[in-house]
């Protein structure tokens, strides 16, 4: 599916290396090297290509920019470290970086070193000149976080043919790597290991094409991987994401939020996730874009806060809605546990999931706030398809599923009767998470105005017991499900259908028969 047609790393030669030491650069971790680095870059692209190296030390800068043909390799035992400044800090679009690159080609990053973008350190030059006056932030980074000051490992804008492989990438204070509106991008064999602050996704690509990310290992704060659209007149096509090894305190793999374009011929394989916050697979149109030809196969995920979240929703408010089309996912092992998955790393998500109105309602024993929002124990959240009333997913595909609950879930935390399903907030303008709804009726998967949706060899189960039905169907038409084993259940109904038509099932397994386990409620 993707041909992209890259250079091959080092073909200039030896004659065309450029120690950065014979520019003057010292590895004493605290001298300003981007002078050095920088003419180095600057004298290789004249001169037609070629490697600049960083050898072993410890060698610190502000920011350089790559030019075409140049290689930035850095050796084994080689550390490129973000300057402490904020000034020492230069920008794309209002976005700093630490390594830059503008409508360039044949761009590489290639080693065994490491480039440390030191962010808490940054971000406390960041607080000093923003308390002071100095930097200027918008008021809500007094009981948030600041924007202004942070800075990025790496930035690819508008390149052509660019190649990062082997190094480590560590401690952004924002996102560590972003790829926007680039054509031909290879990722292969990097580490990526960043939990010094918040809003620091693992690896963004936004609005690129012709794109390869291979055996990669990922450990964020936000988003290990996440696609992205913000471009109305682009969007993000031809993308192959394999082997990758994949850790977050937000989701593991995301499309959207930013979803303004679209996404077109997606294909992940082979992923493996463990001790992530929210969800493992995380598809989120809502900013009036298109999402269609999506192919997610061979993910496991242990210890991840929640499987499978498919929205369609309407944050842009006017203009067109965003469409949800021909999605398949299959081959998913997923253990969601009954406590917070993410604990003990440096930096978690909230302790609780925000619910929607709590703030209206009485405090209970063992409440608490965090930002001024009330937060409070929670059931365990569902995987779940929600679209929009008259604005349905549509075309998703299920198959081989396999997800295990720890369950326990209470009648005393939240409660929501089965004839009160229709009550579920629809939020069309929320910021899309699994956890938006606040509590939901069912256990295992809750799908809402959807159409065309297809289960196969899908099993649904929990540790301990819960109260609410395994499936909840609300407002959905022509879904087939086949194959779908729910051994676990007590509560009757395991399956609630409101609103609902055309639905099918074909060898379902459950601890009763279909008449009783099976609830109809304005059915079609």
């Amino acid at each position: 599916m993707l041909v992209l047609a890259l250079y091959t790393s080092n073909a200039w030669g030896a004659a065309n290396d450029k120690l950065i030491t014979a520019y003057g650069a010292v590895a004493d971790g605290r001298t300003n090297n981007a002078q050095s680095i920088q003419k180095a870059i600057d004298e290789t692209s004249a001169a037609g290509g070629g490697r600049v190296i960083i050898p072993a030390g410890n060698f610190m800068s502000g920011s350089i920019f790559l030019k075409s043909g140049v290689e930035l390799h850095l050796q084994l035992g080689a550390t490129l470290l973000g300057s402490h400044a904020v000034n020492d800090y230069q920008k794309i679009e209002g976005r700093a970086a630490l390594v830059l690159s503008r409508d360039q080609k044949n761009v590489s990053i290639s080693g065994e070193g490491i480039i440390d973008g030191q962010g808490q350190e940054l971000m406390l030059d960041v607080f000093k000149k923003s308390r002071s006056g100095e930097l200027k932030q918008n008021d809500i980074w007094l009981y948030k976080r600041p924007e202004a000051g942070r800075a990025m490992v790496l930035y690819f804008w508008g390149c052509n043919n660019v190649k990062v492989t082997g190094i480590t990438l560590k401690n952004a204070s924002n996102w560590v790597q972003d790829y926007r509106e680039c054509d031909g991008i290879t990722i292969h064999r990097i580490t990526v290991q960043s939990t010094a602050y918040w809003n620091n996704d693992g690896l963004d690509i936004t609005d690129s094409k012709n794109v390869r990310i291979t055996n990669c290992f990922i450990n964020a704060t936000d988003d290990a991987i996440c696609l992205k659209s913000e471009n109305p007149k682009s969007f993000c096509e031809n993308i192959l994401i394999d082997n990758c090894t994949l850790r977050s305190s937000a989701n593991a793999l995301k499309f959207g939020t930013a979803s303004v374009g679209g996404f077109r011929n997606v294909v992940a394989r082979n992923l493996t996730v463990f001790d992530t916050y929210r969800s493992a697979i995380a598809i989120e149109a809502v900013d009036g874009g298109f999402m269609e030809n999506i192919d997610i196969q061979n993910v496991t995920a242990v210890n991840t806060g929640n499987a499978i979240f498919i929205r369609r929703g309407r944050r842009n408010q006017t203009g067109q809605v965003s469409t949800i089309k021909n999605v398949y996912i299959a081959n998913v092992k997923v253990q969601v546990p009954l406590l917070k998955p993410d604990q003990g790393y440096p930096i978690e998500g909230p302790p609780d999931h925000l619910r929607p109105g709590f703030d209206k309602m009485p405090k209970r024993p063992g409440s608490y706030h965090i930002y001024g929002h009330p937060f409070l124990p929670y059931n365990l959240v569902p995987s779940s398809i929600t679209g929009l009333p008259g604005y349905p997913v549509q075309g998703v595909t299920l198959e081989n599923i396999n997800i295990t609950y720890g369950g326990r879930a209470s009648k005393d935390i939240a409660y929501i009767p089965l004839d009160s399903v229709t009550s579920v907030p629809e939020n069309p303008a929320a910021y899309p998470e699994f956890s938006m709804f606040g509590e939901l009726p069912a256990w295992g998967f809750y799908v809402r105005h959807a159409e065309g949706i297809k289960m196969k060899n899908v099993r649904l189960s929990f540790v301990e017991n819960d109260f609410r039905p395994a499936m909840v169907l609300d407002d959905v038409k022509a879904m087939d499900i086949t194959d779908v084993h729910i051994p676990s259940g007590k509560d009757l109904p395991i399956i609630l259908l409101n609103n609902t038509s055309g639905i099918t099932f074909k060898s379902l397994k459950m601890p009763v028969s279909e008449s009783k386990g099976i609830m109809k409620t304005n059915y079609k």
